[in-house]
């Protein structure tokens, strides 16, 4: 672990703890995995704050089953709360803490609901209407971006601290900021509606 990743990460999960998470079921800071920015999952994992949750985004790839394994693994190790991205064969196969669903599976996650009600269900959403979307499917948390500038949606303009933070505010459903979040960012949400903090590049930097 580098000093400087240890630095970032520590700092951004103290800055996470002003906010609440989802008592009993979600941390204020919730990190993700990207192919390409975090290749080495199990490095990333293991870089990352005691207690935090870790959202495991596999996108297809062939290693998914050895590497949610291992993911398991350093999640028992370290207390992190594990998610699986759209696959909860895989979560079920792991005995992940819950699935992390891209909204337009909505209808999907629902159905999954009913079933895993012990289970954590988090949702990607972009608007208000895809916060509703996340309501209504028994999320327990929607994960709202991009709240700043990032590589992850390139395409798409960023909703900016006031513009997010009325959006989650609007919302009955706990709002985890994603997109652009490090711990420069972060401390332009400190008076947001937002229940915690949702980062790749700004626990790897």
């Amino acid at each position: 672990m580098s000093s400087r990743t240890y630095s970032q990460a520590m700092l951004l999960a103290r800055l996470a703890a002003r906010w609440p998470g989802v008592p009993g079921l979600l941390p204020p800071l919730i990190a993700l995995t990207d192919p390409v920015r975090t290749p080495d999952v199990g490095a990333f994992a293991r870089d990352l704050p005691e207690g935090c949750a870790l959202i495991y985004r596999h996108f297809g790839r062939p290693e998914r089953f050895a590497e949610a394994g291992m993911l398991a693994q350093i999640a028992r190790e370290k207390r992190l709360v594990l998610l699986i991205a759209a696959d909860p064969d895989l979560a079920d196969a792991c005995d992940a803490d819950g699935v992390h669903w891209p909204v337009r599976l909505a209808g999907r996650a629902r159905k999954w609901r009913r079933n895993r009600a012990g289970l954590v269900l988090t949702m990607s959403a972009h608007n208000r209407r895809e916060l509703a979307m996340a309501k209504k499917a028994g999320a327990d948390a929607a994960l709202l971006s991009p709240v700043f500038a990032t590589r992850s949606h390139e395409g798409l303009r960023p909703l900016g601290a006031i513009r997010a933070s009325a959006q989650a505010c609007s919302c009955t459903l706990p709002v985890y900021a994603l997109g652009g979040i490090t711990a420069d960012t972060a401390k332009r949400l400190s008076e947001s509606g937002f229940s915690g903090l949702a980062a790749i590049e700004g626990l790897k930097r």
